[in-house]
């Protein structure tokens, strides 16, 4: 172990911990890093770095291949085998195609070679702790920040759940209110299980897809004979909720001769089937959502007003996504983890463009327009990436738009008065860093992308190295 472990060190921050037994290679590359920002601490044989391994946390290997003892390819073999998913990055004098090809396949995420060319040094290390960055996030989705399916933890969010678990014991009717994709039914299933109820049934129906003829028997059941085609007696959605919560989603679509008999079945809870001579009681708790502004259809005549106040007992509002710009990251991990699953496709890393694109988007559907996207993004995702285009075109459309990711173009004819324009060489050597960028430097994929065998890339690269990134 080296000095270099005492500069850069930051609380319990893990360092990148570089290996070489060139002693003036170590010192430049651990001031190199430190300089830039990164607690390191410098090794120079492969065994004395899985010994600090077996007790010690390291955001990121950098490892010389050719080492006195143990290789640092068979170290990268070692550390992988012991399922250690720190990032690695191989450095080598002798660098061949087959041997990059080598590192890649034992789990190395990136292969560079001597003479190292310190701003690819640095890139390297930012795309790969990057990554590990992202993976971690992956992993933070904890029960903390979720309710019953429900994922937030701005100040908004917690507001709500604590409220919903303040409500979900009374048996008093629940408004939830709304934009389209909030997630209302999910907290109406939330205050069900929260409450004293959640052993019996939780019922759910949308009232604005069932015809209006048939909303009185889909609600409170019908006998025989009751009208043409009621051959048998059946229950309605108050009996079958009996015990239970009875959750009436888009209230505000229900017809007004039928919010009538609503608000008696409330106040008296008792029902009559459609045909039946008597009532019958039913103790149901009637959770109910709408993203209407039932005021504002109170006074266009198509809601009651006396319906809408024994609704609106307990109401709780669930806010839009634009309004909780902070939740919009666990969201994505929660629902990329639980589709990654649900499709048996581990997504390990996010394109940070990707990510970006993610969390700039407004989302006028909220959650369900996010929970699509991420579904689109999973089921396109290739090599455990997801990457900027896997996502809905409307929303790369919206990151091209937006002033981030602009491209002002100015006027061709000043442009060219300037004499500055790149050479075609140049244009090629930024193209070829931007796909690798854009890959998260994935060779392999960058390669497709080019349209290229990679050998043909690491050729080039190797060419390049001294370009900046």
């Amino acid at each position: 172990m080296t000095p270099h472990d005492a500069k850069g060190r930051i609380d319990d921050t893990p360092p990148i911990l570089v290996v070489e037994d060139d002693p003036a290679i170590l010192e430049l590359l651990c001031e190199e890093l430190q300089d830039a920002g990164y607690p390191t601490l410098g090794i120079d044989s492969a065994e004395r770095a899985l010994a600090h391994l077996s007790h010690s946390e390291v955001a990121l290997i950098i490892s010389d291949v050719r080492l006195p003892g143990m290789d640092g390819m068979s170290l990268l073999e070692q550390v992988r085998n012991d399922d250690n998913p720190v990032g690695f990055i191989v450095i080598t004098a002798f660098g061949t195609i087959d041997q990059a090809v080598e590192a890649l396949k034992l789990g190395a995420d990136d292969f560079l070679t001597k003479p190292l060319d310190l701003e690819n040094l640095r890139a390297a290390v930012f795309r790969v702790l990057e990554h590990q960055r992202l993976a971690n996030r992956m992993q933070q989705a904890t029960p903390a920040d979720s309710f019953h399916g429900l994922t937030g933890d701005s100040e908004p969010m917690r507001l709500l759940f604590r409220n919903a678990v303040r409500l979900a014991d009374s048996d008093a009717p629940l408004l939830i209110l709304g934009e389209s994709g909030t997630g209302k039914e999910l907290m109406a299933r939330a205050l069900h299980a929260e409450s004293a109820r959640h052993d019996g049934p939780f019922v759910a129906v949308n009232c604005a897809s069932i015809p209006a003829e048939l909303m009185e028997s889909e609600c409170f059941g019908h006998v025989k004979g009751a009208f043409t085609g009621a051959h048998e007696a059946r229950q309605g959605l108050f009996q079958s909720a009996r015990n239970g919560s009875l959750f009436l989603d888009e209230i505000g679509e229900m017809p007004m001769p039928l919010q009538a008999k609503l608000l008696r079945a409330l106040q008296e809870k008792k029902i009559r089937p459609v045909g039946a001579e008597r009532e019958e009681s039913v103790d149901v708790r009637i959770i109910a959502a709408t993203h209407r502004d039932l005021e504002h259809e109170i006074l266009a005549g198509g809601f009651r007003n006396d319906l809408f106040y024994r609704l609106e007992t307990f109401s709780l509002r669930i806010p839009p996504l634009r309004e909780r710009p902070g939740d919009v990251e666990r969201l994505v991990m929660s629902l990329l983890d639980k589709h990654a699953e649900q499709q048996q496709k581990p997504i390990a890393r996010i394109e940070p463009l990707a990510l970006q694109t993610l969390l700039d988007y407004d989302y006028p559907g909220n959650v369900r327009e996010l929970e699509n996207a991420i579904i689109r993004a999973v089921t396109l995702a290739e090599e455990g990436l997801l990457r900027h285009d896997d996502l809905p075109e409307r929303m790369r459309r919206h990151t091209a738009a937006s002033p981030s990711g602009t491209t002002s173009t100015g006027n061709a004819a000043a442009d060219t008065s300037q004499g500055d324009w790149p050479s075609l060489e140049e244009v090629e050597k930024r193209y070829i860093h931007k796909v690798l960028d854009a890959t998260g430097g994935n060779k392999r994929r960058t390669a497709d992308l080019l349209g290229i065998a990679r050998r043909t890339l690491y050729r080039r690269l190797e060419e390049k190295s001294g370009d900046p990134q």
